[in-house]
């Protein structure tokens, strides 16, 4: 019966979906065609900065120094980078200003996909909704030519659904077969339908009980603060003067002589890093801000109504052991109603995402709640022989997802499920809501609102497959050729590669040499990752401003493992301090904000918790005396405690050389309250939440273990983390 309905209203939906899809196809046609033959016509787009990015000053110069501009964009996120770009591209004055640094927002703590929206295509079926079904439409068309655009920071991902009920195997094959036939053209590749034992194959941690079978589809995936970064220095090629750490002080107004009326004429601005204030003069003023999009609204009118309604999802990121190198999953049912994809990202993995009400900040926290509940359904996928452990989350993060009420329509309390455009009595034009796959049809139809509302002279939007930074010049074997001509090691050029695309010969020309047989050059900020020293040069061309720009924005180490990334702070801040004339209490500051950064935001505070609610000791007695015994076998004078001092004294005669810092380092990850050693019940409260997954792969645990144990000593013991969860 179940099954008889769900084909049911399937071919029913299916059908108005089909009738529209053929007229929706015929009109996106003709409007392809005319786009095409208007870009024809004009001809290539100049490029004045293409040899050289004007530096951050230059760029402040020329917003201090330009008499007026046509665009104002507010906001350095996809959608304003996006804009920017569009403006600029239709040879209009753009200037662009971001209060911190580009993508530092929402844009940056996405779930990394290019998607259409599975779930609102089922929506739009079920509910015969012709909106929603063009909204998915629209998506599909621009995940395509995203990965069209910026190839190196973009590629198609296989995703798994699987099913555990008979019934669901034809309902769901027919909504995915259906987002393939919305896609036409677009289509990545087409989906397809796998058996028990092939899903297992192709999925191995997959739980295998009920399991019936699964459905494969394609969808695309992306490096989001990359991606964001590559439309922002896109648009500076093209002429724009963007800069970030500007901030919006108040908005500037002039009386228009025709009808009297005060009409927003730009913005006063201060520069975050300088503290100095300045004018910037536009015809037009663009708030693209995203969650902060009524702070603007207000500054332009003060009794306006609130539109934004913000919504706080939670990612976190674990071993990449947890998902096969090239497939992700999907769970479009969980305990409480909400969607979870499980994918495979920089070699690790994203588990997320949460969907609750928040407060609007500029420094998200993600709640344990969140993330136990994330975890809590990873295990209901995966096969009990995969133990899914709290210690094994590197990293998490919560990004605030703008949703947004339109101020235009009567039924101002629903939420918009696509983006809005609005334009005030004043002038000032916001885009606010939709998604990161859609910000260039977003940009557009903004910047022709602008030029509607301001009669600015400009021809239709040339975005549409315009290359992003890197993406020229940019092959799948472009890695081979930095190996060869450069000397890197095999990993660090493809991830050289898909990182910087074509750029990545001015990154590898900056790597010093290491010293060593191989690689010749490319010194690794942490030996785990690929991330090489000369990348922090290049993150400074790059408008980084501060370590946190570089751990978290221009690499991704902050959203791929907290410790790692800590590690790597002084000498990122070091090699920045040399290229920034940074003094000693400038250096000190920068490496304690980013360390907060790591702490509050990026979870580095979840594994300390961990820790401190680990006070009731919850060993065995026999557990108990195994773990004291290997705790005095450091602590010969039986103290309660021990220091580096007495770990060096062991090590020593056992002919193991490790670093004073690095050890220090290691003793500091369990020293609870600072005081520069670790005491005994700090050391069983560590081995008890180890035992119970909190925390996995602790360095001083695994040392001491090795020293006990007596394992073969003739090489050095590797302290290096296997995972080093947070």
């Amino acid at each position: 019966m179940a099954f008889r309905k769900a084909v049911k209203g399937t071919l029913i939906g299916g059908g108005a979906v089909a009738a529209a899809f053929g007229l929706s196809q015929f009109f996106e046609y003709r409007r392809n065609q005319a786009r095409l033959a208007y870009v024809e016509a004009e001809g290539p787009l100049k490029r004045p900065f293409e040899d050289r990015l004007p530096t951050r000053q230059e760029q402040l110069a020329a917003l201090q120094n330009t008499p007026e501009f046509d665009v104002l964009v507010v906001g350095g996120g996809a959608t304003g980078s996006g804009c920017a770009l569009d403006a600029v591209t239709r040879n209009l004055k753009t200037a662009l200003v971001e209060r911190s640094d580009f993508s530092s927002g929402t844009s940056s703590r996405s779930t990394k996909l290019i998607h259409g929206g599975v779930r609102y295509l089922q929506k739009a079926i079920m509910n015969l909704d012709y909106e929603q079904y063009m909204m998915v439409k629209e998506a599909l068309h621009e995940r395509a030519n995203l990965l069209e655009i910026a190839p190196h920071l973009s590629a198609p991902l296989p995703i798994m659904l699987p099913v555990y009920k008979w019934w669901q195997l034809p309902y769901y094959w027919a909504g995915i077969k259906m987002y393939d036939l919305v896609a036409g053209s677009h289509c990545l590749k087409s989906s397809y339908i796998l058996s028990k034992s092939k899903a297992l194959e192709l999925f191995p941690m997959l739980k295998k009980d009920k399991l019936v079978g699964a459905i494969v589809y394609y969808d695309g995936q992306h490096n989001d603060s990359r991606m964001n970064l590559a439309i922002a220095l896109a648009a500076a090629r093209h002429g724009a003067a963007i800069a970030n750490y500007t901030e919006v002080v108040r908005l500037l107004k002039k009386t228009d002589p025709d009808t009297g009326k005060e009409r927003v004429s730009g913005a006063r601005c201060r520069d975050v890093i300088t503290g100095r204030e300045f004018d910037i003069h536009a015809k037009c003023v663009i708030n693209a801000t995203g969650p902060f999009t009524d702070s603007l609204r207000k500054m332009d009118d003060q009794k306006t109504a609130k539109i934004c309604q913000p919504s706080a999802g939670v990612h976190i990121v674990i071993p990449g052991y947890y998902s096969p190198d090239n497939m992700g999953l999907l769970d479009p049912a969980t305990s409480d109603g909400r969607v979870i994809f499980f994918l495979p990202w920089e070699k690790m993995t994203i588990a997320g995402t949460t969907d609750t009400p928040t407060d609007i900040t500029a420094h998200p926290i993600p709640m344990e709640e969140d993330i136990n509940f994330i975890l809590s359904e990873v295990r209901n996928y995966l096969s009990p022989d995969v133990e899914v452990r709290r210690g094994d989350v590197l990293a998490a993060w919560s990004g605030i997802r703008p949703l947004v009420t339109d101020p235009n329509s009567k039924d101002t309390q629903s939420i918009c499920r696509n983006h809005v455009v609005s334009v005030s009595s004043s002038g000032l034009v916001t885009i606010a809501g939709g998604k990161w796959t859609t910000y260039r049809s977003m940009a557009e139809e903004t910047i022709d609102a602008a030029i509607k509302e301001h009669k600015l002279t400009a021809g239709p939007s040339r975005t549409m497959g315009l290359l992003l930074e890197g993406g020229k010049d940019w092959t799948p074997t472009l890695y081979i050729r930095l190996v060869q001509d450069y000397g890197l090691e095999n990993e660090v050029a493809q991830h050289l590669a898909a990182t910087y695309g074509g750029r990545a010969f001015e990154v590898a020309k900056m790597a010093q040499v290491t010293g060593k047989r191989w690689p010749i050059v490319g010194k690794r900020l942490v030996s785990e990752f690929p991330y090489i020293e000369s990348e922090v040069i290049y993150a400074i061309k790059e408008y980084a401003c501060t370590a946190i720009d570089v751990i978290a924005r221009r690499t991704r180490l902050g959203f791929l493992n907290v410790q790692a990334a800590d590690e790597a702070l002084p000498r990122i801040v070091e090699i920045m301090a040399k290229q920034l004339d940074w003094s000693e209490q400038k250096k000190t500051e920068e490496l304690e904000a980013a360390k907060q950064f790591l702490y509050q935001e990026m979870g580095y505070r979840a594994r300390s918790e961990q820790l401190t609610k680990t006070s009731e000791i919850t060993l065995a007695p026999q557990e108990v005396a195994r773990y004291k015994k290997r705790f005095y076998k450091f602590d010969k004078e039986s103290k309660g405690f021990i220091t580096t001092l007495d770990v060096q004294q062991v090590l020593e005669k056992l002919s193991i050389q490790i670093d004073e810092n690095a050890l220090h380092e290691i003793l500091n990850e369990v020293d609870l309250n600072k005081n520069g050693q670790v005491e005994l019940d700090e050391f069983l409260q560590l081995m008890s939440a180890v035992q119970r997954g909190q925390i996995s792969d602790s360095r001083l645990a695994i040392l001491m273990k090795t020293v006990e144990e007596g394992l073969d000593l003739r090489g050095p013991v590797s302290v290096d983390r296997s995972g080093g969860g947070v």
